[in-house]
């Protein structure tokens, strides 16, 4: 793959990666800052890629990473009063308000599969792949996610 090519299937792809940092980080600084990291490592890593059919799951998989590293760098930080990122993020324009803060509240190994399959279209297995875990898992917290989304929905 050449290095035109390379930067055409970065750009497609830059929605969905802040959709995927989206299910990971709160703050849209932290959002923003994960994708840039994710796309420097995935630039300066382009040539480690060895089957370009599977770039779109090894860069999601980067930006999985660069999220974890934020998450662990402000696991370190103590919190003010007042900070910013401890809030969380407002929803967007078109979206269903109570659908988004239920699916917020949600923790993140709930959360990740089922905004990776139903708001970016991956199959289990795909989504498997790029959080390297079994399919059973997926199957197991895809389905606790949406119970526990249809019992905050009901209660709303």
């Amino acid at each position: 793959m050449t290095n035109d090519e390379f930067s055409e299937r970065i750009l497609a792809m830059t929605q969905t990666l802040y959709r995927v940092s989206y299910a990971h980080l709160s703050q849209s600084c932290d959002r923003n800052d994960a994708v840039q990291e994710c796309l420097c490592r995935a630039w300066q890593k382009r040539h480690q890629l060895k089957d370009a059919c599977y770039m779109q799951t090894w860069v999601i998989r980067i930006l999985i990473n660069a999220c974890h590293d934020i998450q662990r760098k402000r696991g370190r930080e103590v919190p003010g009063p007042g900070d910013a990122w401890a809030t969380l993020p407002a929803a967007p324009p078109d979206a269903d308000v109570e659908l988004h803060d239920a699916l917020l509240r949600l923790e993140p190994a709930l959360r990740v599969p089922i905004v990776l399959h139903y708001m970016e279209g991956y199959a289990i297995r795909e989504i498997a792949q790029i959080l390297r875990l079994p399919e059973g898992t997926i199957k197991t917290r895809m389905a606790s996610g949406r119970r526990a989304l249809k019992h905050m929905l009901s209660e709303v």
